[in-house]
């Protein structure tokens, strides 16, 4: 069955587009962890929204109190900035694939585009600033965007930042698409590599090549999993 235009009628309409994002992730679990072996497991992680960590311990009885003088007074002072603003919205699907014999290290994650990752400067930044982080701690990473309500492309603001362009996607950047990236040491170097490919609605999503060791990849294929999601969804 082809991709599938969750964001625009007549779909949207029928189904919320989160549904899918929401479902999609079990899925793709579901099948790597038929292929992985039995060192490796993979699992969903569905974030929503802002989030502000609390350190409890700051609430508990016997911590000492504050000096009450001081908070006085920078109340009574006025602040250099003061103005009306809103917590970043930013959601993450993704799954993640853990070596279990490696004190669970994180070896893989696929990441799952939302349109809060697309819809501001800072909100791409804060994604592809993720992946960047991933990919210099050696783990490897995809990208699924069917995001087709905004037209950005974070796997080449992904390579942008490190000085690179990937060119088959110039000059004009697919806002769907999807690309695995990983860097590997060669020799006394370090090698980008990426699998990336052009989406196109009607058409079959393709398979990724997951890797979770320097010389060791299972593969992911999108479209099953994809189709998977639809029909337990009920999205036609």
């Amino acid at each position: 069955m082809p991709l599938r235009d969750h964001f625009h009628p007549p779909l949207s309409k029928k189904t919320s587009w989160d549904m899918l994002h929401g479902a999609w992730p079990t899925f793709i679990v579901l099948q790597l962890n038929s292929r992985l072996p039995p060192e490796f497991s993979a699992g969903p992680l569905v974030h929503l929204g802002a989030g502000i960590e609390v350190d409890v311990g700051a609430f508990e009885p016997g911590n000492s109190t504050p000096e009450v003088a001081d908070s006085e007074a920078w109340l009574r002072s006025q602040p250099s900035v003061a103005v009306e603003t809103e917590l970043l919205r930013v959601d993450n699907y993704e799954v993640l694939v853990y070596d279990q014999e490696r004190d669970r290290r994180l070896v893989a994650a696929i990441e799952i585009v939302s349109p809060s990752n697309k819809d501001r400067p800072e909100s791409r930044q804060i994604f592809v600033a993720r992946c960047e982080e991933l990919l210099r701690k050696g783990v490897s990473v995809s990208i699924v965007d069917i995001v087709t309500e905004k037209h950005f492309n974070l796997y080449t603001d992904l390579l942008a930042l490190i000085d690179l362009t990937d060119p088959t996607f110039e000059p004009d950047r697919p806002s769907i698409y999807a690309a695995a990236c990983r860097w590997v040491p060669r020799g006394h170097k370090y090698i980008l590599e990426t699998w990336s490919h052009t989406l196109h609605l009607g058409q079959s999503l393709p398979t990724l090549p997951i890797w979770i060791a320097e010389n060791f990849a299972v593969s992911l294929d999108l479209e099953s999993s994809y189709e998977e999601a639809c029909r337990a969804l009920r999205i036609t």
